[in-house]
């Protein structure tokens, strides 16, 4: 860079004394100090074109890390008769701009360029290698806004474009991002880490340290680490197109393109498209754990099905990944099963025609026999998709578990525990948690049932639940910090509820043997997972058998792979249990995904002596 300066010093002799270069109008923090200010004789080198402006780097840069260099000039005919490579002097407004939702961080601009001015042409543009000349992205903390804590309760106390922090590009990862704005660069040692979404943007990471870092290649979050240092590719700036079915694990060539900010998130704007250079292997194993079918070693497993009708496509492929990829498990907790007409609403509550379509499914793929249990909830009342109905529900195979004392509830009265001749008893089974609390307006009543195990001399209980969703969330690049996580508040009354109910059964007995599985839709170290755990007496399971943080999850979201799904288990079936996560979808290309959730199995000993 300096040759290059040395190059056209004598060119910008006649810049004003008063001229700012890009790294003081950027400044050090979020926004820039020049905002709605219009300065002249800016000087800056081309790096890179698009269809609405031009990208330029300072002619004079400050060798500050939390300053970029880089600005975008905001014009869809200023670079029509400009080159990457040129060297120009122009007077523009520096405009602060944001996308358009009020929680997005704002991307500053210079804008209504005029007087441009090329000072010499065909200057070599050098992109900076992040982690090599720049620093590490922060593998851990996004913002000093977040007290430590992107999940931290309140949500929402600040925002950082009226705080706008000085940035700490070497702790923070939204700081990091930002020191770059607009800055040319290039991720080396490229990996895919998630599937591309509905736009056709694909999160990745590059040679720099990351953490989480599962087998497959993705980044899995915990406890005070949602991986800021991922960064998401957006369509090339030259028209090419990116692959349009990368998957989590594959490795492409090297990406060069500019930073920019837009939609509240960070992404890399290409210049070309990039290739997968070693794709990642297709198919996810098998499970490894059998059931012995009866109480000495029982198998449950766990799948969202994701809108389940009788008339849903894929519903073959869900019985396949039951049976061959769950082992066909002795009782299954699903959830998202749909009424019998599926999204049409026409007043229809009851999925006999929708379990029994996955049944029939799963006998035609296994030759297994299922039975099934559900309560059907009131029409409109438990939320997901308009008509649909979805509820929870349980399959099971008769010859190995069975309901203890069947008694079925209905949609609106609550079973209760109560102590019996073996211990705790449920007043109905299988039966509906408090379904009139207000929590679950608009929500999944959780479905409680007691079973006995071929060979059982007690019975065990389970809970099925999908809560409240992550709905209304902002993006965790956004600009309310600490982000606002969904619902949060619901979930935190619905973990009480449960975990009340849970704990009653256990003050009767506390070697009952109770599983609480589902889609939890929450993450199991914020708080209403934690305070469930705590009131309920209950492990998750993860915990239990030592799963690696990292292999933990069932889900992929933004920069994430996650786990929603959880199963929580009382004291009583610690020993000797087992667990594995079944990634049939989050490993999948797009073609074959049939639920957004992965499948989860698990191995108990369910005898009761």
């Amino acid at each position: 860079m300096k040759g290059l300066l040395c190059s056209v010093a004598g060119a910008l002799l006649t810049r004003s004394a008063a001229a700012l270069s890009i790294s003081q109008i950027n400044g050090n923090k979020f926004l820039s100090p020049y905002n709605g200010q219009s300065l002249t004789n800016i000087s800056g080198l081309i790096t890179a074109k698009g269809p609405t402006g031009i990208f330029v780097r300072s002619t004079a840069p400050d060798n500050d890390s939390a300053t970029s260099d880089s600005a975008f000039v905001y014009s869809s005919s200023v670079g029509s008769s400009l080159s990457v490579g040129d060297i120009i002097t122009f007077d523009a407004k520096v405009t602060e701009y944001r996308s358009s939702g009020s929680t997005y961080l704002y991307l500053t601009e210079l804008t209504s360029p005029a007087n441009v001015v090329v000072v010499s042409s065909n200057n070599t543009v050098t992109p900076l290698v992040i982690g090599e000349d720049t620093l590490n992205p922060p593998t851990e903390q996004f913002s000093s806004l977040d007290g430590g804590d992107v999940y931290a309760i309140p949500n929402a106390v600040a925002n950082i474009s009226s705080v706008n922090p000085i940035l700490d590009p070497a702790n923070y990862g939204l700081d990091f991002w930002e020191s770059l704005s607009a800055e040319l660069v290039t991720i080396k040692d490229v990996t895919v880490i998630s599937r591309p979404n509905s736009y056709g943007e694909t999160w990745v990471t590059g040679g720099w340290p990351a953490t989480g870092r599962s087998a497959r290649g993705s980044l899995t979050m915990s406890a005070l680490d949602s991986n800021p240092e991922v960064i998401k590719i957006d369509d090339p700036l030259d028209g090419t197109s990116n692959p349009t079915a990368p998957k989590i694990g594959d490795k492409a060539t090297d990406i060069t393109g500019v930073v920019y900010q837009q939609f509240s998130f960070y992404y890399i704007l290409p210049l070309t498209a990039f290739e997968i250079t070693t794709p990642a292997e297709g198919t996810a194993p098998p499970t490894t754990l059998e059931s012995t079918r009866s109480c000495e070693g029982i198998t449950v497993g766990d799948y969202n099905v994701e809108n389940l009708a009788p008339t849903s496509a894929n519903i073959d492929k869900r019985a396949d990944h039951i049976v061959n990829y769950l082992g066909a498990p002795d009782l299954v907790f699903v959830q998202e099963i749909q009424d019998g007409s599926g999204p049409t609403d026409d007043g229809v509550v009851d999925a006999n025609a929708t379990l029994t379509a996955l049944v029939d499914a799963i006998a035609a793929v296994g030759n297994v026999t299922y039975s099934f249990v559900e309560i059907a909830p009131v029409d409109g009342q438990d939320g997901g998709q308009p008509g649909g109905n979805i509820r929870v529900a349980y399959l099971y195979r008769p010859e190995v578990v069975s309901l203890y004392k069947p008694s079925p509830g209905d949609s609106t009265t609550a079973t209760e525990v109560v102590s019996g001749e073996s211990g705790p008893e449920l007043t109905l089974n299988p039966g509906r948690i408090d379904p009139a609390n207000p929590c679950w307006d608009a929500s999944r009543k959780p479905l409680v049932a007691a079973w006995l195990a071929e060979g059982a001399t007690k019975p065990f209980f389970t809970v099925n639940v999908h809560w409240s969703s992550k709905g209304g969330s902002s993006s965790l690049q956004g600009d309310l910090r600490p982000p606002v996580n969904g619902v949060v508040g619901n979930r935190l009354v619905q973990a009480n509820v449960t975990g009340q109910f849970i704990a009653e059964i256990l003050a009767i007995d506390p070697s009952a043997a109770v599983i609480a599985a589902g889609d939890f839709n929450e993450f199991a170290f914020v708080e209403p997972l934690t305070a469930f755990a705590e009131i309920s007496g209950l492990t998750e399971l993860d915990e239990v058998v030592g799963t690696p943080v990292e292999e933990r999850y069932t889900y992929t979201y933004d920069m994430n792979t996650q786990a929603l799904d959880h199963i929580y288990v009382s004291p009583g079936l610690e020993e000797g249990a087992a667990y594995e996560h079944i990634h049939v979808n989050t490993w999948a290309i797009e073609d074959d995904v049939v639920s957004d959730h992965d499948p989860s199995v698990a191995l108990f000993g369910v005898c009761g002596a």
